[in-house]
């Protein structure tokens, strides 16, 4: 007998077909939640290339939507004017969400994810992915700090941040210098609001907002090179001798100010560690996505 093209490429397309739809079927059988991805520091929504095709490789079918918003140096901008773009921004996402969404929020991009988790009542994220986010706090002298003030070091920018100019640009709303604890809490704006370091009439409100979350995921590592202390991303900071204290002891969760002991004690609070990433390759590392990212995207 001979093999006919004519009889074989009907079936298959019918089976070409049937694939796909078994594929489609599956990712609707599964229901996989909507991914939101808020970006860094001088970051734009194309730098999440790999992270867009590890996602689509391990839950295919996963409505990813990577906010295109305060790009490059846009992102200097204070930070409560990006929570409030950024929130216009996805409240419809979750509109259409009736299970949820997750959050995967990466370096200053964590904090902006707070501040909406924070301020907005009704929102339905259910996993928050904290990547390489100075969550308690940056202070060092890192390459962005020489950047952005070069006429600064770490011991002295309290002076310009600290001040209602200083507070006009992003990362001055998240410098917190362990040498100056009084400044920081009268002067920082974001930071020191949303950890309830500052007097904060919303802080029960904002409370009961970010604990409707389902999950809280943080991830760092000791080779970040950016977020200094490393530890910030898990809410560990400097003490006044610049010795890090680590999350369990830190005053803001001993007081469940804004709900990490509530979260621990639901056995809903996770730390992902991992050496050996530097800090612009969170995103791309697919063992990073592997071991700390894909089981909270169901």
């Amino acid at each position: 007998r001979y093999f006919s093209i004519r009889w074989f490429l009907p079936r298959f397309n019918v089976l070409l077909l049937w694939t796909l739809f078994g594929a489609c079927l599956v990712a609707t059988v599964i229901g996989y939640k909507p991914v939101v991805i808020v970006h860094g520091l001088f970051d734009s929504s194309g730098v999440f290339v790999e992270l867009l095709s590890f996602i689509n490789q391990s839950h295919p079918g996963t409505n990813v939507s990577v906010i295109d918003l305060f790009d490059r140096s846009s992102s200097l901008q204070p930070l409560w004017k990006q929570v409030e773009g950024f929130k216009e921004a996805i409240y419809p996402i979750m509109q259409n969400a009736a299970d949820g969404v997750h959050f995967i929020c990466y370096s200053q991009g964590g904090l902006i994810c707070r501040g909406i988790l924070s301020t907005l009542p009704n929102h339905n994220v259910h996993s928050f992915i904290s990547l390489s986010s100075p969550q308690a706090g940056q202070y060092g002298d890192t390459d962005y700090l020489k950047y952005l003030f070069p006429q600064f070091m770490k011991s002295n920018l309290f002076h310009f941040c600290y001040t209602g100019v200083g507070q006009r640009i992003s990362i001055c709303n998240y410098w917190k210098d362990p040498h100056h604890t009084d400044m920081y809490v009268n002067g920082s704006d974001y930071l020191a609001l949303l950890n309830s370091e500052r007097s904060n009439p919303n802080s029960t409100v904002w409370k009961k907002n970010f604990l409707r979350i389902k999950k809280l995921v943080l991830i760092g590592g000791p080779d970040d090179g950016v977020i200094t202390p490393w530890q910030s991303s898990q809410f560990g900071f400097y003490n006044d001798n610049e010795t890090v204290v680590e999350i369990k002891d830190q005053d803001l969760y001993l007081r469940d100010v804004f709900g990490l002991k509530t979260l621990n004690a639901r056995g809903d609070l996770f730390l992902c560690s991992m050496a050996g990433v530097e800090h612009i390759k969170w995103h791309s590392n697919d063992t990073v996505f592997n071991t700390c990212i894909e089981k909270w995207l169901v």
